[in-house]
């Protein structure tokens, strides 16, 4: 069962596409979090979906959000991926503990080994605002994001 709405985000400690720590802490009273789980890096829907923020970037990472998008790719399949694709957001990597983000966050499908499709909007306090998880084939829709940050 996912993070429910108006707990407290667990925390993370990740490694980025750079092999940079990010934690969820760095942003705790500077920005709202989005936070973004896909299941695997250079997949269709995937692709599609981080391309459509890389898009539309300024709406959704600014002075006052951050985008952090999390797979279990290993470090170093998601800076080949975000350098083939443009992305100038953090991709995180969850690849070890192998899911513990993503089980943190109740988004981990065991018999697939990734996680799930599952947005949250974290608050600058660390509190989850709002969030949407889809199956792992059902692309969300970003409009949706817009309106939730817009609420934060």
């Amino acid at each position: 069962m996912a993070v429910e709405i108006g707990s407290k985000a667990p925390e993370f400690e990740l490694k980025n596409q750079h092999g940079e720590v990010v934690r969820l802490a760095d942003f705790r009273g500077e920005k709202n979090v989005l936070l973004v789980f896909y299941p695997f890096a250079f997949t269709g829907v995937c692709t599609g979906e981080l391309c459509a923020l890389r898009d539309d970037l300024p709406n959704f990472q600014n002075d006052d959000v951050q985008v952090l998008a999390v797979s279990c790719d290993a470090p170093f399949s998601l800076r080949v991926f975000a350098e083939q694709e443009g992305y100038e957001y953090p991709l995180l990597s969850d690849f070890w503990p192998h899911g513990g983000t993503a089980q943190a966050y109740g988004v981990f499908a065991e018999d697939k080994g990734c996680a799930v499709r599952a947005t949250f909007v974290i608050d600058k306090e660390g509190v989850v605002k709002w969030s949407v998880v889809n199956a792992i084939p059902d692309a969300r829709d970003q409009a949706e994001y817009l309106k939730a940050l817009a609420a934060v």
